[in-house]
């Protein structure tokens, strides 16, 4: 055997032990035949929510429910990163036609695990900061991810004086950054991406 096909040799070698190690950790993934429906399955939804103004600006103030199993606890130990995002529209309604969008906001974050320190980290990636928190158990770091205050997200010079407005939220988990064991099979399913339902109110000024 040449050198180049010893290269291509180990090379195969490589990604077949990839593949074998990515199939024994995600069958404690809960991906395979006897995996539950939906990794993510669990309780999603925006629970509360309201705004406030403070000198022209609108502050969010919500409150979401993110679900929480046995397959997220194992997914992220395992190297999984999970993002979540809080969509906000705000539009303007209108009795004869559809309402008009006058702007749209991502709060996005980010949860990993920290193997040394045994604890949940978030990130919150609109921060300039890029500002992080730890958490002991996957249920604090989570209600900490569902929970929004005083989030400036629009200023009053952005609404019309004698128009009415809506604020609509919407709460999503997917997915993040994978390592190698994981990225070779997950690649190819989406389980791990839920939406909640639109939560709306009308905006009061």
């Amino acid at each position: 055997m040449n050198t180049g096909e010893r290269m291509q040799s180990r090379r195969a070698n490589n990604f077949l032990a990839l593949v074998l190690a990515a199939m024994t950790t995600l069958a404690g993934l809960g991906v395979g035949g006897t995996a539950r429906a939906d990794p993510l399955d669990g309780v999603l939804e925006v629970r509360s929510a309201y705004v406030a103004i403070d000198q022209g600006v609108f502050q969010l103030f919500a409150r979401v429910a993110y679900p929480v199993n046995d397959d997220i606890r194992a997914a992220l130990k395992d190297g999984l990163m999970l993002t979540f995002d809080l969509d906000v529209i705000v539009s303007r309604e209108r009795r004869f036609w559809v309402d008009e969008t006058v702007a749209e906001y991502t709060l996005k974050r980010e949860l990993i695990y920290h193997a040394v320190s045994d604890r949940y980290v978030t990130r919150d990636l609109d921060a300039r900061n890029g500002e992080q928190h730890s958490y002991a158990t996957l249920e604090e770091a989570l209600e900490a991810l569902g929970t929004v205050e005083a989030w400036p997200f629009l200023l009053s010079p952005q609404l019309s004086i004698n128009k009415d407005y809506r604020v609509s939220l919407r709460a999503g988990v997917r997915r993040g950054r994978l390592p190698d064991t994981l990225r070779v099979l997950l690649f190819w399913t989406d389980d791990w991406h839920r939406e909640s339902e639109w939560f709306s109110w009308s905006l009061q000024r």
